[in-house]
């Protein structure tokens, strides 16, 4: 049975990012995932969960100058000990807000850059990451990204976070598996998820191909939730959409659950 978590850097915007946390739980949803939660204090955070009951399963590590246009620097070299302060501002954060997985961001391959040293990078700073992450029981977590929403990003397919994951051999090293990312770049939604399942960390929905509820679009949500359930996937899926208006009136879908 599929379970919820509501994503707080897209939806609920309709309000202030820390009242989103009382608007998530008037709906119904018992968990929240958001993208950084670095602009506030992590006992601010925490008291927001606790107040209205709510889990938060994910977050991502410090992505960087995301003003600039930075999104992560996991891959990129010379940024090594940058990307280790990131893992252990991330760990601070989880410590206090209970969270249990986190998402090493990428970033996006310079131009001209060797994609070969880049991997090689990636793969130093993940095993680094998820060295440090496993004593706290943490799930680090790699995810393909559409080349259209982010041109660039280094790694784009299953595959890829797939043979990285398998390399590094890391009990904590899954992959989170964004469908809407997925259905941009490859499709065959069914069959990787289950190609894929011993491998998954972490599920995302938004509705392809304008990544608003997932009830919109071309992919057969309640489809892909009944495999889920097939493959016995037991962890929370993110909702990493836009709403195409007020959050509260595009949730027909979960409350129909």
């Amino acid at each position: 049975m599929p379970r919820f978590a509501a994503n707080l850097s897209m939806m609920f915007n309709e309000v202030p990012f820390l009242e989103r946390f009382a608007a998530a739980a008037s709906c119904g949803f018992q968990a929240v995932e958001f993208l950084f939660p670095y602009e506030f204090p992590p006992e601010a955070i925490a008291e927001k969960l606790a107040v209205h009951k709510l889990e938060n399963v994910l977050f991502n590590m410090p992505p960087g100058n995301s003003a600039a246009g930075e999104r992560g620097m996991a891959c990129l070299p010379g940024r090594e000990e940058e990307f280790r302060a990131g893992v252990d501002k991330a760990l601070a954060y989880a410590g206090q807000l209970g969270t249990q997985r986190l998402h090493a961001m990428a970033g996006i391959a310079p131009a001209g850059a060797d994609r070969a040293t880049l991997r090689a990078t990636f793969v130093t700073n993940l095993r680094y990451a998820a060295a440090k992450l496993a004593p706290r029981g943490i799930t680090l977590l790699i995810e393909p990204i559409n080349n259209r929403d982010i041109p660039g990003y280094f790694i784009n397919k299953q595959a890829e976070s797939y043979a990285l994951c398998t390399e590094i051999g890391a009990p904590n090293l899954k992959m989170q598996m964004d469908l809407y990312h997925m259905q941009i770049m490859e499709g065959d939604l069914a069959m990787k998820l289950r190609q894929y399942a011993a491998h998954c960390g972490h599920i995302q929905i938004a509705g392809p191909p304008d990544r608003h509820e997932p009830d919109t679009g071309e992919v057969n949500y309640e489809y892909l939730f009944g495999v889920l359930d097939e493959i016995g996937y037991e962890g929370w899926i993110g909702c990493e959409y836009r709403p195409l208006g007020k959050t509260v009136d595009g949730l027909g879908w979960f409350q129909r659950r």
